[in-house]
């Protein structure tokens, strides 16, 4: 699963730099960013955070759009609310069945540049987060599916994005052991030189299944991980700069995760 992210300035914006076109840099931090949440040091997509993605309309110059995908067939805000906590991940291996999904799979798929994610790990009916990075800790790149709803009620065009996610490698083995849940997950990261080919317009069968070879583990010793600071609670601090900070719980010291 990915519930929980940290995403700043620079990962959001890093896509654009690499395409050469600073004039479009410029113009997302002025127009495109204030109407984000960013930077954003830690939240859950409960809370339904404003972010920048890359899509396959625009690959090179992001959208603002807000994390749990409404389907365009939402008839009302009442069926929006109802359904919205329900799309915040989309599990790779059905996204062309899922009513929610299958239509976005087909023709809005989408990139999430984030610097990291946050996981819990279930030990003696406690839970301890795990914030989860690369190793050179450049920003991960996420696969996505997104949605243009309009609300019939007001009229207004809500842009929204689902995460893609996949089954988890071995180091997410050992943190994602949530028992209510079948198999660990992770969500599905792309190396720099996938990245557009997920953006790829589907015409026939063999670009459906090209979409469907993406979805693969991203490599574990491209990773890392290290305990945080509580993120439920009393004890979480909110949105803090710090909250990525390595926390050691003693109760954890016999485990031998890493």
């Amino acid at each position: 699963m990915c519930y929980d992210i940290k995403v700043s300035f620079e990962a959001q914006l890093k896509r654009a730099k690499q395409k050469g076109n600073f004039d479009a840099v410029e113009e997302i931090m002025e127009r495109l960013i204030p109407l984000t949440d960013l930077p954003i040091y830690h939240t859950t997509g409960f809370n339904h955070p404003d972010l920048l993605i890359y899509t396959n309309e625009t690959p090179d110059f992001p959208i603002v759009a807000t994390w749990g995908l409404v389907p365009h067939w939402v008839k009302d805000e009442k069926q929006q609310r109802k359904l919205w906590n329900n799309t915040l991940n989309a599990r790779g291996e059905t996204i062309f069945e899922k009513p929610s999904f299958k239509q976005s799979a087909m023709n809005k798929r989408c990139i999430i540049p984030i610097d990291g994610f946050y996981e819990h790990h279930h030990y003696n009916k406690n839970t301890y987060p795990y914030y989860i990075q690369r190793k050179d800790e450049q920003p991960l790149s996420l696969a996505g599916l997104w949605s243009e709803w309009t609300n019939p009620e007001t009229n207004a065009k809500l842009n929204t994005f689902s995460i893609v996610t996949t089954v988890g490698n071995p180091m997410m083995a050992k943190i994602h052991n949530n028992p209510k849940i079948q198999g660990p997950r992770m969500p599905l990261i792309l190396p720099e030189e996938l990245e557009d080919s997920w953006l790829h317009t589907i015409e026939d069968h063999l670009d459906k299944q090209k979409i469907l070879e993406l979805i693969q583990s991203f490599p574990e010793d491209e990773l890392k991980a290290h305990t945080v600071a509580r993120l439920r609670g009393r004890e979480y601090k909110g949105n803090v700069e710090n909250i990525t900070e390595k926390v050691v719980y003693e109760e954890l010291d016999q485990l031998t995760l890493f």
